[in-house]
């Protein structure tokens, strides 16, 4: 497939130049998408290290970048990522502040354990200089479980309560926390944080810039379905989104979710932010990168 590849006139072209990998001489960019998706670790993994991925992406006019695992990454590593996305001229999307541990199965924020509060807590406060390092604005959190004995009314407030203190810590930052909803049907069974307008009503609860929803379509798609008038209806809390397709969260086109439609929509709503491309590919290998780099031409160009 030629990296030279228009989706259409008047797409800035992505900078010549090296992220400390290769000559000016040996980058050939194609024309930056229209939206800023966001690839990760493994999307382009024939193309070497993530360093060199990151570059590969610049190349074929990608302009953002995700890291769900960059808050566990050794500094130097958050370092020289920061470095070639700068160099490169890509945004930073979310990495992962806080998340339950899955085989744990505990309420966190909204059960009866202050300890479980105060530890995420100290997550929100652990990623502030990881932000920092990573010029990074978004972090995900996840709440945690449904506690199955006590109303879902009180674990509400609570979660809107620790938010509260969590948004304190971070709004003067400028950073910004994302709550991701997860589906129950298919992935995370007992998650308490399920649908986006779930996830509105909380951010709304809360009054803070600093927490937003984070917009999983994979997730909600599973969940509950009418993406457009979803987003529409809760866009005002909406700080991030991620595509994926489904059944599968491959990239798009592999499954039943109109992403045409939906970055149409996003284009008129002059959308700005981030768009991770949190899925695997269909084929492995580099044939599934052609494929995944098709995907994401055919539905800029809708």
């Amino acid at each position: 497939m030629s990296r030279r590849v228009v989706l259409g006139a008047g797409a800035a072209l992505v900078a010549a130049g090296g992220a400390g990998i290769r000559t000016s001489a040996q980058a050939q960019s194609a024309a930056r998408f229209s939206l800023h998706y966001a690839p990760h670790e493994g999307s382009f993994a024939s193309r070497g290290s993530r360093l060199e991925q990151i570059a590969y992406a610049a190349d074929q006019g990608f302009a953002a970048w995700e890291d769900n695992e960059a808050a566990g990454r050794p500094v130097a590593e958050q370092e020289a990522m920061a470095r070639a996305l700068r160099q490169r001229g890509m945004t930073m999307g979310v990495f992962v502040a806080s998340m339950p541990k899955w085989a744990d199965f505990r309420p966190l924020l909204g059960g009866n354990d202050d300890a479980d509060r105060e530890g995420f807590l100290a997550d929100i406060r652990a990623s502030i200089e990881v932000a920092r390092r990573l010029d990074a604005k978004w972090m995900t959190v996840v709440p945690g479980f449904l506690d199955r004995k006590l109303p879902m009314e009180i674990q509400t407030g609570r979660v809107i309560d620790t938010m509260r203190r969590a948004a304190e810590i971070v709004e003067p930052h400028g950073l910004v926390m994302v709550m991701e909803p997860l589906n129950t049907l298919t992935n995370h069974p007992g998650a308490f944080l399920q649908t986006i307008p779930q996830g509105f009503a909380i951010a709304k609860g809360v009054g803070s810039p600093a927490v937003k929803v984070l917009a999983d379509l994979y997730h909600e798609q599973i969940q509950a379905g009418n993406l457009i008038r979803t987003l529409e209806t809760c866009w005002d809390e909406i700080a991030y989104l991620q595509f994926g397709d489904n059944p599968g969260r491959k990239e798009p086109g592999t499954g039943e979710i109109n992403y045409g439609n939906i970055v149409r929509w996003l284009r008129a709503r002059q959308f700005a932010g981030v768009i991770g491309m949190e899925h695997g590919n269909s084929v492995e290998g580099r044939d599934g990168e052609d494929r995944l780099l098709a995907a994401y031409r055919a539905i800029d160009a809708a």
